[in-house]
């Protein structure tokens, strides 16, 4: 988070010299209004910083634009504590989806190989006082579900995140300690449970106070069949097979609007 906080005080001119806006991928940063995760909704109006998988094993992957190379910012040790904290994500994130598998009654190693180079994502977040002339079509990060597997959030403490319970109801979370870690479900992993494991539907409205987040986004490998196990599927939704890398750059070229206009 501090990095972060660092990189987010600098000022415009210094950011957007690692901008993603002349990419063809999502790596460096982006600024307010670069990213939509909802067409009915205005772009969202915070900042923020991708980095992907740094190393990887099969060189084939070079040509899918996720697997690109990162852009890295002057700053010192921002490199180092970003790539440290990635690994350690990833780490945690496997063995969460062990605890998954088991709890599916699928094998504990069910998810194992779809993780060897994945498409995982992390971001930092700065999120300023929302808008004075802000109207209900303005968000920090409008509602939606993440589109991978696991999602994990820190902060700075400032409260923000909210997500929608099955009453319908927003519920705050209640993350308030600096470091506190929230796991949001994704998309990949509602499929792959046959509905078992629900999409977390999430939002940031903002508020009067700025705030840092930073979300590890655990994608799996790009060529990753994606199908309920065993056939099981909620009785109430279909569940189609999907192919991760297309999925992926399919959601991510609706969100990010550089993305949008190549």
């Amino acid at each position: 988070i501090s990095s972060y906080t660092q990189f987010f005080k600098q000022p415009i001119e210094v950011k957007e010299k690692c901008s993603m806006i002349n990419s063809s991928s999502n790596r460096g940063f982006g600024h307010s209004g670069a990213e939509q995760v909802s067409s009915i909704y205005n772009p969202d109006y915070k900042e923020f910083y991708d980095i992907g998988l740094e190393d990887f094993d099969d060189n084939s992957l070079k040509e899918h634009q996720y697997y690109s190379s990162n852009i890295w910012p002057k700053q010192p040790q921002f490199k180092e504590n970003i790539l440290n904290y990635y690994k350690i994500a990833s780490k945690v994130a496997n063995q969460l989806l062990i605890a998954i598998a088991n709890s599916l009654n699928y094998p504990s190693n069910y998810f194992e190989k779809a993780f060897q180079n994945p498409m995982s994502l992390l971001r930092g977040n700065y999120y300023p006082p929302r808008p004075i002339n802000a109207t209900s079509k303005d968000y920090g990060i409008s509602p939606h579900t993440d589109y991978g597997v696991l999602t994990f959030v820190i902060s700075d403490g400032t409260p923000g995140l909210e997500i929608l319970t099955k009453n319908n109801n927003w519920l705050k979370v209640n993350a308030t300690n600096p470091g506190d870690i929230v796991v949001n479900f994704g998309e990949m992993l509602d499929i792959w449970s046959g509905g078992r494991v629900r999409a977390t539907l999430h939002q940031v409205v903002g508020s009067k106070e700025e705030r840092i987040s930073c979300a590890f986004f655990f994608n799996p490998n790009y060529h990753t069949i994606i199908t309920p196990r065993d056939n099981y599927t909620d009785e109430k939704k279909e569940y189609n097979e999907i192919i991760a890398g297309e999925y992926l750059t399919k959601r991510y070229n609706e969100t990010y609007l550089h993305l949008k206009e190549i």
